[in-house]
Order: structure tokens, then sequence, then C-alpha cells
């Protein structure tokens, strides 16, 4: 059973599955590979003089695997809330999870079929820290706004997720912040 599953492989998700890894929790993610940040040139991205969507993910993926992530090339197709966590199921295998993070930008099928909250304009309903109405689910990036699809925004979100289901483990406040000692060698 892995403590977050990571759903969808864009900046948010990725970012969410960095985040999870790097601080020990064991972290599954599925990325189809259809991002629209495929079709994205990013400059305006702190960090980042000017690099191509698809360098971007290359980049974003292997730092992610680098942090002990497990990454599928698969879609999730179904969602089931257990007693335990959450089983995902994809064409292959079932996952289970106690966590889920949903970055899956404007399609928002799985977490209507959770049955999340939605609002009026129809974007799935997040608190602050991106957590939907359903416990231990979070819903990032384009999933939760109506607009505001920027990469920068939704890899803050799915930070964001992940930060709160920290906290939630360690039973206070969770603040990520890391000194050059904490750099792993790579």
């Amino acid at each position: 059973m892995a403590d977050v599953a990571v759903v969808g492989g864009g900046p948010a998700g990725l970012s969410a599955a960095q985040y999870a890894a790097k601080n020990d929790l064991e972290t599954v993610a599925f990325d189809t590979d259809e991002s629209w940040v495929h079709k994205a040139h990013l400059f305006n991205y702190p960090g980042v003089r000017s690099i191509s969507g698809d360098e971007f993910l290359t980049i974003a993926r292997g730092q992610t695997r680098d942090r002990g992530a497990t990454l599928h090339e698969t879609e999730v197709t179904d969602i089931e809330q257990t007693d335990d966590g959450f089983v995902l199921t994809t064409d292959d295998d079932e996952y289970t999870a106690e966590y889920v993070v949903l970055a899956t930008g404007g399609d928002r099928s799985l977490a209507e079929d959770l049955g999340c909250a939605f609002t009026d304009e129809d974007v799935v309903d997040v608190t602050v820290d991106m957590e939907t109405s359903v416990e231990n689910v979070y819903a990032t990036g384009a999933m939760g706004r109506a607009e505001k699809w920027q990469a920068v925004i939704a890899a803050g979100d799915g930070a964001a997720a992940v930060l709160d289901i920290l906290s939630k483990e360690k039973g206070e406040y969770y603040h990520d912040f890391d000194m050059p000692s904490d750099v792993p060698e790579l």
C-alpha cells in the first residue's frame, strides 16, 4: 500500500509526487503522458530561463524518480474509497493508497466519480490546501480552477496538497524547507 497515489503527470502531479517521495512517503504516480505542458514553452517559470514543455516534463519525471516515487505510464480508470483508503484501478493492475492527489487538468471525471463537491463554476471545490470534500483526496491545478492555468500555479498546488498530507501524518504543521546540507547526491 502506498501512502500517496498521484494521478496525473503534469506540473501539479509531478510536484506532488516529488514532495511526497522526498519526505519518505511511499509514493506512486500515474502519467498518461498527455499533459498540456507538451504544447508549452516555459520562460516565465521561476528558475527557468527557457525550456520546452517536453524537456521540462523529462527533467521533472527524472527528479520525481530520483526522489523515490514510482511512476507508471498508464491511465487510472477508477478510484474506489475503502475503509483503509483508496483502490486505484488501471488496465493492468490495482493499487492502494491512503491519500490520493488528483492532477488530471481539465478532466474532473475521477473527482466526480469519487463524489467530490463541485463549485458553481463546475470545478472541484477545494480548500486552500487543495483538499476536496472527500477526506484524504486532493485536487490540484486546473481541476480546482476555472481559469489561471499556469505551470507554476499547478506545481504550487501539488506542493500545497502534499504539505497538508505531511502535516496530517506528523500531527502538526510541517514546514518543508531544505538547506544546502540536505541536498542528496544524485
